[in-house]
């Protein structure tokens, strides 16, 4: 659908939309995240809170493949799933890595300062922009995979990073 704003013609999303990609663990993968993540970009998403899913996203897919997979092989998959409704996106980012008490990181986390050095910031940048952010970790069902993955862990568990960005305020 098209929709008219000032002059500009904007296309507008058929909400809900949900969409997944799988790909490999390595850091020349994000272009592909980014590109496919771009078909998300329409109104009624502003342009602050697009790029903020955007950087959420690259954070989320970078600590995976360098954080949770780390010494692990490049054909380890990490899945990202993307949900669109009328008020939010969710970013699922979907690692096979080790489990760790995410929340108790998260609360010990010094405050995101101007000017931080490139390293550590990951974590910071994702509880500030984030609307809802959440860790879990889950256990394959007895398919060997939990909603409809196509791959099984290798341990039998996987790790989920939520991020949730609401939206509906900024329209």
């Amino acid at each position: 659908m098209k929709k008219i704003i000032g002059s500009t013609v904007v296309s507008q999303l058929q909400i809900p939309q949900k969409a997944r990609l799988q790909v490999t663990t390595s850091l020349t993968e994000l272009p592909q995240v980014l590109s496919w993540f771009e078909h998300f970009k329409h109104y009624p998403i502003n342009q602050e809170t697009w790029m903020q899913c955007q950087l959420a996203l690259a954070e989320g897919f970078t600590n995976a493949v360098r954080h949770a997979h780390r010494g692990q092989p490049p054909t380890l998959p990490i899945e990202i799933e993307v949900s669109l409704s009328d008020t939010a996106i969710e970013i699922r980012i979907w690692d096979f890595g080790p489990a760790f008490d995410f929340d108790t990181i998260l609360q010990n986390l010094p405050p995101l300062k101007e000017g931080d050095a490139e390293g550590g910031r990951g974590l910071p940048l994702l509880k500030k922009i984030s609307s809802r952010l959440s860790y879990n970790r889950y256990q394959d069902d007895a398919n060997g995979t939990p909603d409809g993955f196509s791959n099984a862990s290798p341990s039998g568990f996987r790790n989920c990073l939520l991020i949730v960005k609401n939206y509906a305020d900024n329209i």
